[in-house]
Protein backbone atom coordinates (compact mmCIF):
# COMPACT_ATOMS: atom_id res chain seq x y z
CA UNK A 1 0.00 0.00 0.00
CA UNK A 2 1.23 3.21 -1.08
CA UNK A 3 0.97 6.53 0.70
CA UNK A 4 1.27 9.78 -0.30
CA UNK A 5 3.12 12.24 1.85
CA UNK A 6 0.46 14.41 3.48
CA UNK A 7 0.74 18.20 2.04
CA UNK A 8 1.19 21.17 4.11
CA UNK A 9 -0.65 23.87 4.63
CA UNK A 10 1.26 25.90 2.87
CA UNK A 11 1.14 23.76 -0.28
CA UNK A 12 -2.33 23.35 -0.10
CA UNK A 13 -3.04 27.47 -0.13
CA UNK A 14 -0.30 27.99 -2.91
CA UNK A 15 -2.28 25.63 -4.87
CA UNK A 16 -5.62 27.77 -4.20
CA UNK A 17 -3.98 30.83 -4.90
CA UNK A 18 -3.00 29.65 -8.17
CA UNK A 19 -6.39 28.32 -9.38
CA UNK A 20 -7.77 31.53 -8.41
CA UNK A 21 -5.35 33.36 -10.26
CA UNK A 22 -6.32 31.03 -13.84
CA UNK A 23 -9.58 31.83 -12.76
CA UNK A 24 -9.58 35.45 -12.61
CA UNK A 25 -6.71 35.18 -15.50
CA UNK A 26 -9.56 33.21 -17.86
CA UNK A 27 -12.72 35.22 -16.55
CA UNK A 28 -10.78 38.94 -17.06
CA UNK A 29 -10.40 37.22 -21.18
CA UNK A 30 -13.63 35.70 -21.75
CA UNK A 31 -15.46 39.05 -19.88
CA UNK A 32 -12.81 41.16 -22.16
CA UNK A 33 -13.76 39.35 -25.21
CA UNK A 34 -18.10 39.05 -24.79
CA UNK A 35 -17.69 42.65 -23.99
CA UNK A 36 -15.89 43.77 -27.25
CA UNK A 37 -18.25 41.45 -29.13
CA UNK A 38 -20.87 43.12 -27.54
CA UNK A 39 -19.61 46.68 -29.05
CA UNK A 40 -19.13 45.64 -32.30
CA UNK A 41 -22.69 43.76 -32.32
CA UNK A 42 -24.07 46.88 -31.86
CA UNK A 43 -21.60 49.35 -33.81
CA UNK A 44 -21.62 46.89 -36.94
CA UNK A 45 -25.28 44.74 -36.98
CA UNK A 46 -27.67 46.38 -34.75
CA UNK A 47 -27.23 50.23 -34.89
CA UNK A 48 -27.12 50.00 -39.34
CA UNK A 49 -30.05 47.22 -39.10
CA UNK A 50 -32.08 49.49 -36.83
CA UNK A 51 -31.97 52.59 -39.84
CA UNK A 52 -32.38 50.11 -42.65
CA UNK A 53 -35.55 48.93 -41.62
CA UNK A 54 -37.61 51.41 -39.53
CA UNK A 55 -37.96 55.18 -40.10
CA UNK A 56 -35.16 57.56 -39.05
CA UNK A 57 -37.48 58.53 -35.26
CA UNK A 58 -37.92 54.88 -34.88
CA UNK A 59 -34.50 54.10 -35.74
CA UNK A 60 -33.30 56.93 -33.37
CA UNK A 61 -35.33 55.42 -30.45
CA UNK A 62 -34.30 51.87 -31.07
CA UNK A 63 -30.80 52.84 -31.41
CA UNK A 64 -30.61 54.74 -28.16
CA UNK A 65 -31.77 52.03 -26.29
CA UNK A 66 -29.46 49.89 -26.77
CA UNK A 67 -27.02 52.35 -26.32
CA UNK A 68 -28.37 52.87 -22.93
CA UNK A 69 -28.18 48.87 -22.14
CA UNK A 70 -24.82 49.21 -23.00
CA UNK A 71 -23.70 51.80 -20.90
CA UNK A 72 -24.99 49.83 -18.25
CA UNK A 73 -23.02 47.04 -19.48
CA UNK A 74 -19.92 48.51 -19.63
CA UNK A 75 -20.24 50.09 -16.06
CA UNK A 76 -20.33 46.76 -14.90
CA UNK A 77 -17.65 45.14 -17.05
CA UNK A 78 -15.68 47.58 -16.85
CA UNK A 79 -15.26 47.85 -12.75
CA UNK A 80 -15.43 44.21 -13.01
CA UNK A 81 -12.43 44.12 -15.02
CA UNK A 82 -11.00 46.49 -13.18
CA UNK A 83 -11.29 44.55 -9.73
CA UNK A 84 -9.51 41.87 -11.31
CA UNK A 85 -7.06 43.12 -13.15
CA UNK A 86 -6.21 44.69 -9.22
CA UNK A 87 -6.58 40.78 -7.76
CA UNK A 88 -4.11 39.51 -10.14
CA UNK A 89 -1.73 42.51 -9.87
CA UNK A 90 -1.65 42.05 -5.82
CA UNK A 91 -1.78 38.47 -6.42
CA UNK A 92 1.49 38.17 -8.29
CA UNK A 93 2.93 40.92 -6.61
CA UNK A 94 3.29 43.13 -9.50
CA UNK A 95 2.85 47.08 -10.18
CA UNK A 96 -0.91 47.82 -9.94
CA UNK A 97 -1.10 50.35 -12.63
CA UNK A 98 -0.62 47.78 -15.69
CA UNK A 99 -2.16 48.58 -19.61
CA UNK A 100 -4.41 46.06 -18.59
CA UNK A 101 -5.69 48.59 -16.03
CA UNK A 102 -5.36 51.23 -17.88
CA UNK A 103 -7.92 49.54 -20.82
CA UNK A 104 -10.77 49.33 -18.84
CA UNK A 105 -10.55 52.16 -16.94
CA UNK A 106 -10.33 54.10 -20.45
CA UNK A 107 -13.53 52.50 -21.91
CA UNK A 108 -15.14 53.35 -18.07
CA UNK A 109 -14.51 57.19 -19.21
CA UNK A 110 -15.18 56.88 -22.21
CA UNK A 111 -18.83 55.56 -21.47
CA UNK A 112 -19.08 57.90 -19.10
CA UNK A 113 -18.18 60.76 -21.06
CA UNK A 114 -19.76 59.59 -24.04
CA UNK A 115 -23.09 58.00 -22.93
CA UNK A 116 -23.82 59.92 -19.62
CA UNK A 117 -22.60 63.47 -20.41
CA UNK A 118 -23.30 63.81 -23.87
CA UNK A 119 -27.23 62.26 -24.24
CA UNK A 120 -28.39 65.00 -22.23
CA UNK A 121 -26.68 67.13 -23.78
CA UNK A 122 -27.71 65.82 -27.26
CA UNK A 123 -31.25 65.43 -26.29
CA UNK A 124 -31.66 69.52 -25.69
CA UNK A 125 -29.82 70.19 -28.93
CA UNK A 126 -32.57 67.57 -30.49
CA UNK A 127 -35.18 70.29 -28.61
CA UNK A 128 -32.96 73.42 -29.93
CA UNK A 129 -31.34 74.41 -26.78
CA UNK A 130 -27.50 74.69 -25.80
CA UNK A 131 -24.59 76.11 -27.91
CA UNK A 132 -23.50 72.72 -29.47
CA UNK A 133 -25.33 71.08 -32.43
CA UNK A 134 -26.74 67.53 -32.34
CA UNK A 135 -24.61 66.63 -35.08
CA UNK A 136 -21.48 68.05 -33.51
CA UNK A 137 -22.55 66.03 -30.34
CA UNK A 138 -23.22 62.88 -32.03
CA UNK A 139 -19.76 63.07 -33.85
CA UNK A 140 -18.26 63.33 -30.06
CA UNK A 141 -20.43 60.43 -28.60
CA UNK A 142 -19.12 58.36 -31.84
CA UNK A 143 -15.93 59.39 -30.69
CA UNK A 144 -16.18 58.32 -27.82
CA UNK A 145 -17.84 54.89 -28.41
CA UNK A 146 -15.32 54.33 -31.02
CA UNK A 147 -12.27 54.63 -28.94
CA UNK A 148 -14.56 52.48 -26.27
CA UNK A 149 -14.07 49.86 -28.85
CA UNK A 150 -10.69 49.68 -29.23
CA UNK A 151 -9.99 50.02 -25.56
CA UNK A 152 -11.58 46.95 -24.95
CA UNK A 153 -10.71 44.87 -27.78
CA UNK A 154 -6.89 46.09 -27.26
CA UNK A 155 -7.74 44.43 -23.52
CA UNK A 156 -8.83 41.69 -24.94
CA UNK A 157 -6.22 40.62 -27.42
CA UNK A 158 -3.79 41.67 -24.81
CA UNK A 159 -5.21 39.47 -22.29
CA UNK A 160 -5.24 36.36 -24.07
CA UNK A 161 -2.30 37.15 -25.72
CA UNK A 162 -0.47 37.21 -21.77
CA UNK A 163 -3.00 34.31 -20.82
CA UNK A 164 -1.52 32.11 -23.62
CA UNK A 165 1.80 33.16 -23.09
CA UNK A 166 2.22 32.97 -19.11
CA UNK A 167 -0.20 30.42 -18.38
CA UNK A 168 -0.67 32.28 -14.74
Amino acid sequence: MCRRPVASRATKSSKSVTFKQQVLARSRVVLAALWGGFLLCIALVAAPAAFAVLERAQAGAVVARLFAVEAQVALFAGLLLILIERRLARDNGSKNLSAEFFLPAAALFCTVAGYYALQPMMAAAKAGQGPWSFMALHAFSFAFFGLKTLAVLALAWRSSRTFSTTKV
